[in-house]
């Protein structure tokens, strides 16, 4: 299997992190992309029309996209529970993906705004009103995090790679004075193999 990369997608890393979780990450083959939101990369549209990471093969050469797919696919491959079996779990787990997912678009459109967009365009109120959604999404789940605590599934891996986007693009937000519950989850959900590890290119890839 194959996964165009990207160090910086959470969506990317969301793949990955499901991968290890079903014990699938060593079958995965890093590919290297460009992907950008304004110079996209025709080799990429060749592959996924909308030449955006993630976009994985499957061992048949069968193309996968977006992260939601991809995710669902390793969990049927490895007949995992990252997508809980029973309808209550699962409909709690796919609903905190979308909350999740929903944050991280926010926080891609905050970010191009600030380093994709021209200055003499940027809209401070538009990328104002991105991160709003991310600080409500938080104050939802601050109340919930020890809900968390004794899971893994879609839903939290999801919510982990909002946090680690958060401390990787927005260290000023200071979410973790903010959501001091959701601190404590996050930093006990990211001792887990799945989160230490360093994803990185092969040499020469």
């Amino acid at each position: 299997m194959q996964i165009f990369f990207s160090p910086y997608s959470p969506f990317v890393r969301k793949c990955l992190i499901t991968a290890w979780e079903l014990g699938l990450h060593e079958r995965i083959e890093l590919l290297p992309s460009n992907a950008h939101p304004v110079q996209r990369s025709q080799a990429l549209v060749a592959i996924n029309p909308l030449g955006k990471v993630p976009t994985f093969y499957t061992d048949e050469q069968q193309v996968l996209y977006d992260s939601r797919v991809i995710c669902e696919y390793l969990n049927a491959l490895a007949q995992g529970e990252i997508f809980p079996c029973q309808l209550g779990p699962r409909m709690q787990a796919l609903t905190l993906q979308a909350l999740g997912d929903g944050m991280l678009e926010a926080c891609l459109l905050a970010r191009y705004e600030e380093v994709a967009r021209p200055a003499a365009y940027q809209w401070s109120d538009w990328r104002a009103a991105q991160l709003d959604k991310v600080r409500s999404g938080l104050a939802h789940l601050e109340p919930q995090a020890a809900q968390l605590a004794q899971r893994v599934d879609i839903g939290t891996i999801t919510l982990a790679c909002v946090l680690w986007y958060l401390d990787l693009r927005f260290a000023a937000y200071g979410w973790r004075g903010q959501y001091p519950r959701l601190a404590a989850w996050y930093a006990a959900f990211s001792q887990r193999g799945s989160m230490r590890h360093e994803w990185a290119l092969a040499p020469g890839g």
